[in-house]
């Protein structure tokens, strides 16, 4: 198999993909670089990794994800998520490597109730959406070869995530007050990237944007429910809505993302979410 690269390893998804990938027989040839080892905002520590490994592939899991936080610090979100984005896309030109992004339902304003597809219009509501979306336009102005991969409500057993805290406070309090006016799909991260190590096992030339995402829809008080009856957790679940629980950034209300393109494309079969879930709160709760 070609080399890969994978920025942003220590993040729950780069996790899931190197734990996925130490069992994929077909997956012998990937280098996992956390960001204090390849900082996508350092032009020459980039020069370099590329000038070593040279890869196949790189898959950029890093990213500035603190939605609400990104409300203040724009500056710092920008050059995350489209100034590295941007340094990536122009060694990927140089050393002719497919790069496979991670971006997000956030680029949506959420104002649809039918699925989302890839050419629905942009809007984004805050500055996180703002900038994820800067960072995908960069990428074709470099590059033609490339997979964009907007995914969302992104979870598993790594880092933080609604699912960890969520079985955190059910022990901690009696009861949770929980949104229950956003529709979305959870993801599994362990998911994703299976979906990742097939684009790279299979050598795909599909190129361009995809949606991925797990299967079905929910609210965020759905998903609160459905995890604290996996884990057998007692505590009392009261919906409320966005406008009770008030925070930096606006979300969008409604995100579900159509995946008919990406099961086309690669002949995915893509499980329901709380068939994922279950499996997620299965290895947290061991």
């Amino acid at each position: 198999m070609s080399k890969a690269v994978v920025f942003g390893a220590s993040g729950q998804l780069g996790q899931c993909l190197q734990a996925l990938a130490a069992n994929r027989v077909s997956i012998t040839d990937i280098v996992f670089l956390p960001e204090e080892a390849a900082d996508i905002l350092d032009e020459e520590k980039l020069q370099k990794v590329f000038e070593e490994h040279t890869p196949a592939f790189c898959i950029n899991c890093a990213a500035y994800t603190a939605v609400d936080k990104a409300e203040k610090e724009t500056a710092l979100a920008s050059r995350i998520n489209k100034d590295g984005v941007e340094n990536l896309s122009r060694l990927c030109h140089t050393y002719g490597t497919t790069l496979i992004h991670i971006s997000t339902d956030f680029v949506f304003s959420g104002e649809t109730n039918v699925p989302l597809v890839e050419t629905d219009e942009t809007a984004p509501l805050n500055v996180y959406g703002q900038t994820k979306l800067a960072g995908e336009k960069v990428i074709s102005t470099y590059i033609p070869y490339y997979f964009i991969l907007r995914t969302s409500w992104l979870y598993s057993e790594f880092g933080n995530n609604f699912v960890k805290t969520m079985l955190r406070l059910g022990k901690e309090r009696e009861e949770l007050k929980v949104i229950w006016d956003q529709a979305g799909t959870p993801t599994y991260a362990m998911d994703l990237a299976a979906c990742i190590l097939t684009l790279i096992e299979t050598n795909s030339t599909a190129y361009g944007t995809y949606h991925y995402s797990n299967e079905g829809l929910t609210s965020w008080y759905d998903f609160a429910h459905a995890i604290f009856e996996l884990s057998g957790t007692a505590v009392k679940v009261i919906p409320v809505r966005t406008s009770e629980y008030v925070t930096d950034a606006v979300r969008p209300a409604y995100s579900v993302m159509d995946k008919s393109k990406i099961k086309k494309a690669l002949n995915l079969e893509i499980p329901y979410w709380r068939e994922s879930l279950a499996r997620c709160v299965s290895q947290l709760t061991k």
